[in-house]
């Protein structure tokens, strides 16, 4: 099976968790946004980028889709070039569930990881290490005519 589908997989059984709890209008990428949102407050997008790991794109993007679901408001920062994203009550009252959800799912991929005859966070570790020396955009060029 390859990654893209193993990790589609992951996020689509995390989803209908959150169906099988009632919990609609929420993405599974939405969680550690909230998440950080409720333990640090309001921030500008870039900085919720910043600490959720994604790009600043991806980020406005999922911003976007949480403020059409209500899980947040955005409006402009201290200066014009950026905007200042805030939890509403509907996204406030899901936090609880969502933190229980990260720990569900880190206990579940530690269960996974022990039915298997390797550590997969060694291999991710691996990976990791492997990218440092060659990124995998220069490996997807190598292989382009």
């Amino acid at each position: 099976m390859p990654l893209r589908a193993l990790l589609d997989g992951m996020d689509a059984a995390i989803a209908e968790v959150y169906a099988r709890r009632g919990i609609t209008g929420v993405r599974p990428r939405y969680s550690m946004a909230l998440i950080r949102l409720h333990h640090q407050g309001s921030m500008p997008v870039k900085e919720l980028a910043a600490q959720v790991r994604v790009t600043h794109s991806a980020m406005s993007q999922t911003v976007t889709a949480m403020r059409r679901d209500g899980l947040v408001e955005s409006a402009p920062g201290a200066d014009a070039r950026t905007r200042e994203v805030t939890l509403t009550a509907q996204g406030r009252e899901l936090v609880p569930f969502l933190e229980a959800e990260w720990r569900a799912t880190e206990a579940a991929f530690t269960e996974l990881e022990g039915e298997l005859p390797y550590r997969m966070t060694t291999l991710i570790q691996d990976m990791g290490t492997a990218l440092r020396r060659r990124s995998f955009a220069d490996r997807i060029e190598a292989h382009l005519p």
